[in-house]
């Protein structure tokens, strides 16, 4: 008898234990407390129940499990900090090891939408015609407005060979294009040798501060001063950024030890980083070329030359983000991307404003910026002046 009864005791406790954990409501106070969390964990979980239970409409606890998260993060008035959920996570890793299709360009946010900072030789996007300064307001009907860019572009990639509906704002003037999209190969660096007052001056141009973008760099200045580079501009302008890390081996290229950037943070250790190895260039005159796109690692890089007296600034100030963010997964497959603490140049300068508040940027040593209705590039021909004047 008692052998019979213990598999049915069995039984019943597993379906107590399902009813109960799929109602925590129906457990008494001090076991739900103890069980289920405190009162304001419990109560999120609560909210999710009732309106999955007794809502007009049926909506899966998944869907208002991501709201719930969405809207924990969007409390946190941060335009850096965003949640993305399994798909778009899953979309940020193929971005990230560049397996992905899309139409070619660079967007920062802004009030309306993205703002194109680039667009890249051959792109869909160049075929289409939008241009630098464009702003994209709407993906297939959908507004961008207030969106964070991360996810904005998001909703711009795709499979490659499939139409996206872009609402593109030209010079005032919103127009709708359809452009296919493609597999885009993004040029991390470009180089050229310029000779201005007939003195050979190196070009180095940097898209983003991706994985690997340090080799490329260090590549184009050692070929350049094979052919006889005697100084180098180093264009940022458009780079919004990207790994820290590589931002400091970046700076190494230029620095011969020393800081770089110093980060701190509430749950991150506070660290101090420091050029690392011989420089590629240790002496040559260098002018760092920015523009208001140029941001985060590419500010860390600009305002390290800067502080440490190594490097010119010529362009506009730069965009004045003092914050970088950290990737946290989650058990849904999703994760978190937030922000994590602040960096700080060399000189104890945080770039930013108030916390997440967008700062004043890296003030240039000499003002200079593009025309964008003449052919010619105003900004780089004058930093190649300025170069000029310092090579002996």
């Amino acid at each position: 008898m008692r052998r019979a009864l213990v598999p049915l005791l069995v039984l019943a406790a597993l379906a107590a234990g399902i009813t109960l954990g799929g109602h925590p409501d129906l457990l008494p106070g001090f076991v739900r407390d103890a069980l289920v969390g405190d009162q304001d964990t419990r109560v999120v979980r609560e909210a999710i129940e009732k309106v999955a239970d007794d809502y007009y409409r049926a909506i899966p606890e998944r869907e208002l499990a991501d709201a719930a998260v969405r809207g924990v993060v969007s409390s946190l008035d941060d335009r850096f900090s965003n949640y993305l959920d399994p798909k778009e996570y899953q979309r940020f890793q193929d971005v990230t090891h560049s397996q992905y299709a899309g139409v070619g360009m660079e967007v920062v946010q802004v009030k309306a939408g993205l703002r194109v900072v680039t667009t890249y030789d051959g792109s869909p996007a160049r075929r289409a015609g939008i241009e630098q300064g464009d702003i994209i307001t709407a993906v297939n009907g959908e507004s961008l407005a207030g969106k964070a860019a991360a996810r904005g572009s998001d909703k711009i990639k795709g499979p490659p060979g499939t139409p996206v509906k872009l609402s593109v704002r030209h010079h005032g003037v919103e127009r709708v294009l359809t452009v296919t999209r493609a597999r885009v190969t993004v040029p991390v660096v470009a180089s050229r040798l310029r000779t201005v007052d007939g003195k050979k001056l190196g070009v180095v141009r940097l898209a983003t501060f991706s994985s690997g973008a340090h080799g490329e760099v260090d590549a184009a200045l050692t070929k350049l001063d094979q052919r006889g580079a005697k100084g180098f501009v180093f264009d940022l302008r458009g780079n919004g950024g990207g790994l820290v890390s590589e931002a400091q081996l970046i700076a190494s290229a230029f620095l011969k030890g020393g800081t770089v950037v110093s980060t701190r943070g509430r749950s991150v250790t506070s660290q101090t980083l420091k050029a690392i190895g011989d420089p590629v260039v240790p002496t040559a005159p260098v002018v760092v070329l920015v523009d208001h796109d140029t941001a985060s690692a590419s500010e860390i890089v600009t305002g390290a030359l800067q502080d440490r007296g190594r490097a010119k600034v010529v362009g506009v100030p730069t965009f004045g983000k003092g914050v970088f963010q950290q990737i946290l997964d989650l058990s849904n497959g999703g994760a978190l991307d937030i922000t994590a603490g602040q960096y700080f140049t060399p000189n104890g300068r945080n770039l930013g404003g108030q916390g997440v508040k967008t700062g004043a940027g890296i003030k240039p040593d000499i003002e200079a910026r593009d025309v964008r209705k003449t052919a010619r590039d105003e900004a780089l021909d004058k930093a190649l002046d300025v170069l000029a004047a310092e090579v002996r």
